[in-house]
């Protein structure tokens, strides 16, 4: 147990070192990133500050796994270089018992990072594209889903317009039972319109059996109501700039994923892209694990067998391999080109096996 705890403690510094290292380089690499991007607009550094904090969390989240490689790769290195390791062996340890303690520590800050880091990931991300957003265009195009229905708003030069719809078809350009309620530029609403159904056509939303009540001052809306057959609406908005403002799976905290996934199937949408990424974050401890054992394999061996840099960059570049070929299979998960579970757990379990292969490989020659 002293030994396991020992291993486990001096693995967490070196992944908290590098982890701190990797902080402070993408800080740097941000700001000056969102320095050029937001040269033409009143944007202050301290708010350039302030982007880059909130889009750190997102970066470090998604280089986990890269972090928790060289962590194993320079814990081994250095008990190889300190002769630790052969006391280790010596002792009578096996391969796979001595890096018990790396393995479970990595499994643990996964489970923390999906319990924990996934929601801050989450909110940061979220309030990182609306102020970026704001600095840059003064406002955005917002989509929502709640229990009443999708929900969008859309902004332009003529003031804000609140869309709430019952239904629609998966790409959210064809809503029914519709309700917009515009507004003018820094003002009160100014006209309600109902309508069956709306279609999204080039600029505009197209409406059908429409309703319309003016809300202006001094008005009686009811008095002049309008029933028309079909009118059109200015948009700003397209299928792309809705389906990006769904955002991606990783802004929803993954305690909401199991009732927005629910809300985006009773809303007519597919979920197949937050159920895959849903199944994804909970097999990601157990890939941690696997990239530990992995990188653990090349680099468990004593430094005077030599061609340590060949071990080293074997490991690294291994790691990646597997790190991109889950992200492949990701998306053809996305896609329906392999069900659900097998896009998130396949790779992980298939990396699991085949570190376990390679250190009894080493174990037993």
């Amino acid at each position: 147990m002293i030994l396991n705890l020992y291993l486990a403690k001096r693995f967490l510094r070196t992944f908290g070192g590098l982890l701190l290292v990797f902080l402070l380089m993408s800080l740097l690499i941000d700001v000056v990133e969102h320095l050029r991007r937001l040269a033409s607009t009143s944007a202050t550094f301290g708010q350039v500050a302030q982007l880059a904090l909130l889009n750190a969390p997102q970066g470090i989240y998604t280089i986990l796994p890269l972090v928790l490689i060289l962590a194993t790769v320079a814990l081994f290195l250095g008990l190889a270089r300190s002769s630790e390791l052969v006391v280790v062996r010596a002792a009578g340890r096996s391969a796979l018992r001595a890096v018990i303690s790396p393995a479970v520590t990595a499994f643990l800050v996964g489970v923390l990072a999906v319990a924990v880091m996934n929601p801050i990931v989450a909110a940061t991300s979220k309030r990182y594209s609306v102020l970026l957003e704001d600095y840059r265009s003064g406002g955005r195009d917002v989509i929502s889903l709640s229990a009443e229905g999708l929900w969008l708003r859309q902004g332009g030069a003529e003031g804000q317009t609140v869309i709430r719809a019952a239904r629609s078809n998966p790409q959210a350009t064809e809503l029914y039972d519709v309700t917009m309620v515009q507004y003018a530029p820094n003002a009160g609403p100014t006209q309600r319109i109902e309508a069956r159904k709306a279609r999204l056509i080039d600029g505009a939303w197209e409406l059908t059996d429409v309703r319309t009540w003016p809300l202006d001052q001094g008005l009686n809306p009811q008095a002049r109501t309008e029933q028309l057959e079909r009118i059109e609406v200015p948009s700003t908005l397209t299928e792309a700039r809705i389906r990006d403002t769904f955002g991606e799976p990783s802004a929803i905290p993954i305690w909401d994923l199991p009732t927005y996934i629910h809300l985006l199937t009773e809303s007519g949408f597919s979920a197949r892209r937050h159920a895959v990424w849903f199944q994804m974050e909970l097999a990601r401890p157990l890939f941690l694990v696997a990239l530990v054992l992995v990188s653990a394999a090349f680099t468990m061996r004593h430094v005077r067998f030599g061609n340590t840099g060949v071990a080293v960059l074997t490991a690294v570049m291994l790691g990646f391999a597997l790190y991109y070929l889950r992200n492949f299979i990701q998306i053809m998960g996305e896609n329906g080109q392999v069900p659900v579970a097998l896009a998130a757990w396949a790779p992980p379990i298939a990396s699991l096996l085949l570190a376990i292969g390679l250190l009894l490989h080493k174990e037993d020659g």
